[in-house]
């Protein structure tokens, strides 16, 4: 998936929202769909994504959510039951759209079948979630406190490929960490390599400029 794109949450509890968080400070267009009205007006007040009160499980609710045009729907309430009712509508309701569950246990692979990525958030907390929603970007999930640490894969008509840390303006508050090889901790002369790998430390207010630097 190259540069931003639009995800569907359904859930906007502790882990939904916090992955509406991150998926927006890497610039992502993201709506979240939630039944509770009190917790709904919550969301709408941090403005952080557009928010539809409602259940996600309701193909009338679902279909506001403009799933033409979006590219993911997670499916992140705490209950599994709900999350692969809302992600196998939402594959019927519309073609070529990515689906994500979050599950109350281990799933081991029995709904490989029905969705594209299956998370235990439990384990790992919203970056799990976030890194199935993001392909080109992985957090590392053992991470705590607000600073992010990534691997981000340079995309080819990005503004930094091809060119040596020497000549980007890096926003402050980020920091190339490893060259492509990962033996070396990347320095001015380090060139980042198109479709190549770099991790990636950010502070959560440079995270849209990060992204939109490495991934165009």
């Amino acid at each position: 998936m190259n540069g931003n794109f639009r995800v569907v949450i359904a859930g906007g509890g502790r882990v939904g929202h916090r992955t509406a968080e991150m998926l927006d400070d890497r610039g992502h267009d993201v709506v979240i769909i939630e039944s509770d009205p009190d917790k709904a007006d919550d969301l709408s007040d941090d403005y952080i994504a557009t928010v539809i009160e409602g259940d996600a499980t309701r193909p009338s609710i679902l279909t506001q959510a403009d799933l033409e045009r979006t590219d993911v729907v997670a499916a992140l309430t705490a209950t599994t039951g709900t999350n692969l009712a809302t992600c196998m509508m939402a594959e019927q309701l519309t073609s070529d759209i990515q689906t994500v569950v979050r599950t109350e246990r281990e799933p081991q692979d029995e709904f490989d079948q029905f969705v594209d990525n299956v998370i235990f958030p439990e384990r790992a907390g919203a970056r799990a979630a976030a890194n199935a929603i993001e392909m080109d970007v992985s957090s590392l999930e053992d991470v705590t406190g607000e600073l992010d640490i990534m691997e981000i894969r340079v995309h080819e008509d990005a503004p930094v490929a091809g060119r040596t840390l020497s000549d980007i303006a890096l926003p402050r508050g980020s920091l190339i960490v490893s060259d492509a090889e990962g033996d070396h901790i990347a320095g001015p002369e380090t060139t980042l390599e198109p479709d190549e790998t770099y991790v990636v430390a950010a502070e959560p207010d440079v995270m849209d400029e990060v992204m939109n630097l490495m991934r165009g």
